[in-house]
């Protein structure tokens, strides 16, 4: 295994070389051939419609370059880690989205997500240098003080309107985040893009940029001000936002608003069930179609009825056929209009279009949700209100049991306190996954001041509190098993203040929703990377080959590469895992089965025993560590000549 994410370059290249093998020559791209078989539909020339900017190029070079980050599990600040399919991941979004294209490509149903709007005193990560390396960006957003929490001062850069590069550096920060998301979609998935004036022309052309336009699906409004701001300076009061929504392929749809069923009945008995009148009159005047013009006869009263202005909906012959079928229904005066019986039993679908326009819910309830959750404190600025997300995520997601959910600026959380809470109304199962970089809370603030060191910190906090109203264990998500109701925790006392608040017991789960989240963080990597870069010279080389003499670096902890290894080999961090020991004693060694043997990983120790028990297990594939053959080279070629024979897929790192 080489240890790295999916490399994005790489893997487009291959399936254009699966394509078109023609087009290359000795594994590379010849351009001139590319341009002889597609003759003038490739367009080289300068002048053509497209979205550019300073630093585009190394937008492309940041998202093609590959990680070797891993993410370390966090059990003790997770609630029920053994069973649950929930994420919150603390880490920078960019390398945290690199870290999932193996594990969860293709697998993500709806991404929706809610970044700085570049109002022009947002902070974000940003290369300030459009040259800056990789390894600076890396040293930059790891960055910790001496209690271990990360330093903003160097790690968010201040986006004034003042910069040269204003909408350039939001457009970097935003194009490898997207078009890495759209990988992770499912092809009938759908992402949602909150946003609002100051960027939504350049959003919606990177959109069509990475989906392509034929993937945009609707650009909602959505009425966040219940009344007018008369603080403007221009005199217009700006009451709404957007939310952009695409899909990857044409098999992305959202539901629909439901139709009103209560408007039918049946008073008249017709064995065909419920039925309601329905309007049949056309919309072609008599000289667009004149077949559609013509007076209607009630057959039982000879009564006729003046063809309307724009015509009836059906052509005569079929008109006859709705008569005699009794679906007509005629009035008792001349001068009424008749309309036809359409029934319940005939509709296509539940559902109708969902409004572009979202007008039920304001800003002022995601303020009111979240001091509700801590004790009428406010400890996070204009949180989106949790029935907002509802409705997005109902429109997005499907009935299946399995959906998941991805929000990469996961904020305060409201996200998964929506799908946790849709889940209970309809009686789904989506699945979030929040990730939020562990941004520092200003010091001064009454976050911070009650023991929040981080946004994540908060989040994951309000995730706790929304479980525990959800199990009716509390009041509006205060533990009433703690006298104190804040339920905070601090520094070195996390451990007992989640103790003390209830938080690390085992939520019951009579209902079968999944009430818990594994908590994960973004960390470098468990094994020691080759830098095949630094070599310049035969001393160097030397000592990268003396360092991996044992490929595992110093104080790595068993469970983050079993993890680590899981997640560079494609299985997702709600995998099932379970440890297989040789014999009963507690010091056997053993190893550890992932979704039922599909895959299989030791890092106890090896000897001819296990691998006969491995072998045995019938496993798809065996990662194990090199340095566990400790020198046999006889044990290690029969092992791989074993597994060959056995048809698994062996790995050694």
């Amino acid at each position: 295994m080489d240890g790295e994410s999916k490399d994005i370059k790489q893997n487009k290249l291959q399936k254009l070389k699966e394509l078109f093998p023609e087009l290359f020559a000795e594994n590379q791209l010849d351009w001139e051939k590319l341009k002889a078989a597609f003759g003038d539909d490739i367009n080289f020339v300068n002048e053509r419609y497209v979205l550019n900017w300073a630093g585009k190029s190394d937008a492309f070079r940041v998202l093609q370059q590959p990680t070797t980050a891993t993410l370390k599990p966090a059990p003790e600040e997770s609630v029920n880690f053994d069973t649950t399919e929930n994420l919150f991941i603390e880490g920078e979004n960019l390398e945290v989205l690199k870290v999932f294209q193996k594990a969860y490509y293709g697998k993500v149903k709806v991404v929706c997500i809610d970044p700085p709007y570049n109002t022009g005193s947002d902070s974000f990560i940003y290369p300030d240098r459009f040259s800056e390396k990789k390894e600076d960006y890396l040293k930059r957003i790891g960055d910790k003080d001496e209690e271990g929490f990360l330093m903003k001062e160097g790690l968010f850069r201040k986006n004034s309107k003042d910069s040269g590069h204003y909408h350039s550096n939001w457009l970097s920060m935003m194009y490898p985040r997207l078009f890495l998301a759209k990988n992770l979609l499912r092809d009938d998935g759908v992402i949602f893009v909150h946003i609002d004036d100051n960027e939504v022309h350049n959003l919606r052309m990177v959109m069509n940029e990475i989906f392509g336009e034929e993937n945009f699906v609707a650009c909602f409004i959505w009425k966040r001000r219940q009344n007018v701001d008369s603080r403007s300076k221009n005199g217009a009061s700006v009451d709404h936002e957007y939310l952009l929504c695409y899909r990857k392929t044409d098999r992305g749809l959202i539901r629909g608003a439901e139709k009103d069923l209560t408007k039918y009945s049946n008073p008249d008995n017709d064995s065909r069930g419920n039925w309601m009148s329905a309007d049949m009159t056309g919309l072609a005047t008599q000289d667009q179609r004149p077949n559609l013009h013509y007076d209607l006869e009630d057959p039982k009263t000879g009564i006729i009825y003046k063809c309307p202005p724009t015509g009836w909906r059906y052509e005569p012959k079929r008109m006859k056929e709705l008569i005699k079928n009794n679906e007509i229904l005629f009035p008792s005066k001349q001068d009424g209009r008749p309309r036809r019986k359409k029934f319940l039993n005939d509709l296509e679908s539940d559902f109708t279009g969902f409004s572009t326009i979202l007008e039920t819910v304001f800003n002022t309830q995601g303020t009111r949700e979240l001091r509700t959750l801590f004790d009428e404190k406010e400890y996070f600025d204009f949180p989106k209100p949790k029935e907002l997300l509802q409705q997005v995520l109902e429109q997005g997601s499907s009935n299946n049991q399995h959906d998941i959910i991805l929000d990469f600026f996961g904020g305060s959380a409201t996200t998964a306190h929506a799908v946790l809470e849709l889940n209970k109304e309809d009686g789904c199962n989506r699945k979030f996954i929040l990730v939020q970089m562990p941004e520092p809370c200003d010091e001064n603030s009454e976050a911070y001041k009650a023991g929040y060191k981080t946004i994540a910190d908060i989040g994951k906090e309000r995730i706790r509190r929304v479980i525990n109203k959800i199990q009716g264990n509390t009041v509006d998500g205060h533990s009433r098993e703690n006298g104190n109701p804040e339920g905070l925790f601090k520094d070195k006392e996390l451990d007992s203040r989640l103790q003390t608040a209830g938080m690390t017991k085992k939520y019951s789960n009579d209902n079968k929703l999944d009430l818990g989240f594994k908590v994960f963080k973004l960390s470098s990597s468990s094994f020691k990377i080759w830098r095949g870069a630094e070599i310049d010279s035969a001393e160097k080389l030397v000592e990268q080959l003396d360092a991996f003499t044992d490929p595992i670096r110093p104080g790595a902890e068993k469970q983050n590469m079993l993890y680590e290894l899981m997640l560079k080999a494609g299985y997702e961090l709600t995998s099932s895992v379970q440890h297989i020991p040789l014999s009963k004693s507690k010091e056997a060694i053993g190893y550890y089965s992932i979704n039922n043997n599909e895959l299989i990983i030791a890092l106890d120790a090896l000897n001819e025993k296990l691998i006969k028990q491995i072998i045995a297990d019938k496993p798809q594939k065996v990662i194990t560590l090199d340095s566990l053959f400790t020198g046999n080279d006889q044990l290690k070629t029969n092992t791989v000549l074993q597994m060959r024979d056995a048809g698994v897929d062996f790995k050694t790192i």
